[in-house]
């Protein structure tokens, strides 16, 4: 391991070479066994999974923000069709088009187009041939009667895991489907009495506030319309798909035709009017749908010509060639929910398929429905993963929901902040629901003999003992804590996420301003909380040295019961000094407050492991470490306090190389978040970057297209693709002084490396975004830079 060549940017010509996104296209020249060999299909907020199977055409359907009562996050169906003279027998072929965001799927003389509408919730499936055939579309649901999720079952809605139906009622409710003669509709409608937002609530002592906490599952309707061209309803048919029986409705052509467009319309509301949503679905004009493909065409080519990696394309298939191929097919996935309501889920996204084909041991046990670590809940240290990227490539449009996700739930969170602990600021913990509160698994790990109706997890429950700065126990009843000891007192996700918007305001010069009372409450919190607990402890809110206790708090989830945990630390420092770069962010009195903050942050510990100093991960903390992740690190990644161009560089090498304390903490090939690719790339450790970033991108061996890897957090796992995505990214391009905005008077090119971790036998042509909306595009063979430029567009 050794630093390779650092190459501050000047401005000369841009790249003399051309490649095109289609050069990545998947292609299959045989049908698919089961929906895990399926290829992604999506725009908008929409997700497909598209497969041939026996000779019928399917998908799955999936949009953002489809929560039923439990927070599961329910798929919207199966489409299947079925063709009279089977023309997927001959000449088969299915082809993913990356530069327009189409799958076509073509046998005999028959071609299936099948594409999904940026700008509106509308799937279309076109298809075209000489010959004049019979189409058979059916709609097959699962959903049919009340289903009682057992125990392992119930992981998909995450506040209720570990809950027992003998106990706790959790009960998916079928869904209402109606079979016009010439369209079909179908929706779910969210029971306000069986809300797990309002369970939730009763669990966490916030009955007295429950009024006042906003739900978003409540009054929820979701579902869609289904219309083919010259089509009748002919019927239902009962059947079996991966061991869960369905029920299809069948739409089959009125007469043998050479052309057939299918349309599939989704639609959500909000209202809880069943009728209106049916009226609405009968009403909808369809745009013309050549001028909707039109719209389509224009919005892909502007994606991809955003930003691009394109690695070693004079050599097709070798490793080098698969990271940017990769590279490419997973910014696409994260595409298909460029303008979802809601984020893009780390566990399977909207691409989920039979979880018996992800798991076996759920063959039988579990629906199309299922997802690990939930729906409706997300987990902070994972969806980061998802959305860093999207900096460097250009992809600020589709950071919204990741930001207004926490900025939609910050009332509930300084409401319930303030009715536990008295103090400002936003309590957001590491798992989430979508309402901003502790899922009730995380909040009390296992509700044990809970029944209904939901009482508050009793005073003895509640009751912490912590230890002061004399080292005497105190008992101390916390109604707000944590018990689920791996998120217990992780409360500094919030500021990573504050770090990011920051960062999007510099690489793009966007407006952030809405989203600096959430930026704000979370630095109010870190503290006034660790005063709170200095006060209840010691009996005064600070050290004796003036500064801040930060007591009890979590170095991630691995070391607990941290005193001044370096992750904490390196995420206050970091968002408080990005603020006060930036004279027109926050009012002067918030400014004040954040400059009062930054002095009484304690300093950075700092420890000696096999002779070298490393960053510690907290001044102390009690027991081992108990999971994998290095927060020793963070003050590297996320929090950019150290790294090239920056000081002490060989602390943070070293903290690297030695400051783990346990082998799990280092990332294997089958780990799917873990960033050591990151952290070595951002440190200039060149092979260690390369070695690690091929973990991440090589073609998965759990499905057949290639960017479905599993069985991480849950297929497909976006986490892996994520940290590969930085990981190349940084490879590529650094910036040693960031905090530079579009229209910065002191913006500059110097502060900008160029490959800093890039093997030179590596061939590559990027363009990336930097801070200061800087576009940097180079061209690097046999060991030299050919062409670079930086332009502000």
């Amino acid at each position: 391991m050794k630093l390779i060549f650092s190459l501050l940017l000047s401005l000369i010509s841009v790249s003399v070479y051309s490649y095109d996104v289609s050069t990545y296209n998947e292609v299959w020249t045989s049908q698919s066994e089961n929906s895990s060999a399926s290829m992604p299909l999506g725009a908008g907020d929409i997700g497909c999974n598209v497969w041939v199977e026996n000779g019928d055409l399917l998908l799955y359907i999936s949009r953002s923000g489809t929560f039923d009562e439990n927070n599961s996050m329910l798929k919207l169906g199966r489409v299947r069709i079925h063709f009279d003279d089977n023309p997927f027998s001959s000449n088969f072929r299915q082809e993913l088009h990356l530069e327009n965001g189409t799958i076509v799927v073509n046998g005999a003389d028959l071609t299936v187009r099948l594409w999904v509408e940026v700008f509106r919730p509308v799937i279309h499936i076109e298809t075209s041939g000489k010959k004049k055939r019979v189409a058979d579309v059916s709609f097959e649901a699962w959903r049919l009667e009340d289903r009682q999720l057992s125990t392992r079952e119930r992981h998909q809605c995450f506040g209720y895991s570990n809950t027992s139906p003998d106990n706790i009622p959790v009960i998916t409710h079928p869904d209402t489907y109606i079979s016009n003669k010439d369209c079909f509709i179908w929706y779910h409608k969210n029971r306000n009495d069986e809300l797990s937002t309002d369970r939730e609530a009763s669990q966490q002592h916030l009955d007295g506030i429950r009024d006042r906490l906003w739900s978003p599952i409540r009054n929820l309707i979701f579902g869609g319309c289904l219309v083919g061209d010259n089509m009748v309803f002919k019927g239902t048919t009962e059947g079996e798909y991966a061991f869960t029986p369905f029920r299809a409705w069948h739409y089959v052509s009125k007469k043998a035709q050479a052309k057939q467009n299918v349309t599939i319309e989704l639609l959500t509301t909000k209202d809880g009017d069943e009728k209106a949503f049916i009226k609405k679905l009968n009403d909808n004009d369809n745009d013309n749908r050549k001028t909707a493909y039109s719209k389509n065409l224009s919005w892909w080519k502007d994606f991809w010509n955003r930003s691009y990696i394109y690695v070693d394309m004079d050599h097709p298939g070798s490793e080098a060639y698969t990271l940017g191929r990769l590279y490419a097919i997973f910014r696409y996935q994260l595409a298909c929910n460029a303008y979802g309501e809601w984020p893009t889920k780390f566990n399977g996204s909207l691409f989920t398929y039979d979880p018996m084909y992800e798991r076996p041991e759920y063959k039988g046990a579990a629906t199309p429905d299922f997802r690990l670590w939930g729906g409706g809940s997300f987990t902070g240290q994972n969806q980061r993963l998802v959305y860093w990227p999207m900096l460097k490539s250009g992809d600020f449009d589709m950071m919204a929901p990741q930001f207004d996700f926490y900025l939609n739930a910050l009332p509930n969170s300084l409401l319930t902040t303030r009715y536990y602990y008295g103090h400002g600021g936003s309590s957001f913990t590491e798992q989430l629901n979508n309402n901003g509160l502790p899922s009730g698994h995380s909040y009390q790990k296992a509700w044990g003999g809970t029944k209904m109706p939901i009482q508050p997890r009793s005073d003895a429950a509640s009751t912490r003992l912590l230890i002061n700065a004399k080292g005497d126990t105190i008992p101390a009843l916390d109604l707000g804590w944590i018990t689920n000891l791996w998120i217990e007192d992780h409360y500094d996700t919030q500021l990573e996420f504050g770090k990011m918007i920051l960062d999007y305001y510099e690489y793009s010069g966007a407006d952030i301003s809405r989203y600096i009372p959430l930026i704000d409450a979370g630095i109010r919190f870190h503290d006034e909380h660790f005063q709170y607990w200095s006060r209840l402890l010691n009996g005064k809110p600070l050290g004796d040295d003036g500064k801040l206790i930060m007591y009890p708090g979590a170095a991630l989830e691995t070391y607990k019961r941290a005193t001044n945990a370096s992750c904490t630390i390196a995420g206050m420092r970091s968002v408080i000094n990005e603020l006060l770069d930036h004279p027109s962010l926050g009012t002067s009195a918030q400014r004040q407050y954040w400059k009062e903050v930054l002095q009484r942050l304690p300093d950075m510990p700092f420890r000696e492991r096999e002779g070298h100093k490393t960053i510690s991960p907290a001044k102390t903390w009690q027991g081992k470490a108990i999971n994998n992740e290095v927060p020793q690190l963070y003050p590297v990644f996320p929090y950019r306090l150290y790294g090239l161009g920056r000081p002490d560089l060989q602390v943070a090498i070293d903290t690297y190389l030695y400051g783990v304390d346990r082998i799990q903490q280092r990332a294997t090939p089958r780990s799917t978040w873990h960033p050591d690719a990151i952290y070595a790339a951002d440190l200039g450790l060149t092979e260690e970057a390369a070695k690690y970033v091929k973990y991440k991108f090589y073609n998965s061996k759990q499905s057949r297209f290639p960017t479905f890897w599993g069985t991480g957090d849950w297929g497909p796992d976006h986490n892996w693709g994520g940290v590969g995505m930085i990981a190349l990214q940084e490879m590529l391009l650094q910036v040693a002084v960031e905090h530079q905005t579009a229209d910065s008077e002191k913006a500059t090119d110097d502060d900008i490396f160029l490959l800093p971790a890039w093997p030179k036998e590596w061939d590559v042509d990027f363009k990336l975004h930097a801070p200061g909306n800087r576009v940097v595009t180079l061209s690097f063979r046999d060991g030299k830079i050919i062409t670079k430029s930086i332009i502000k567009p």
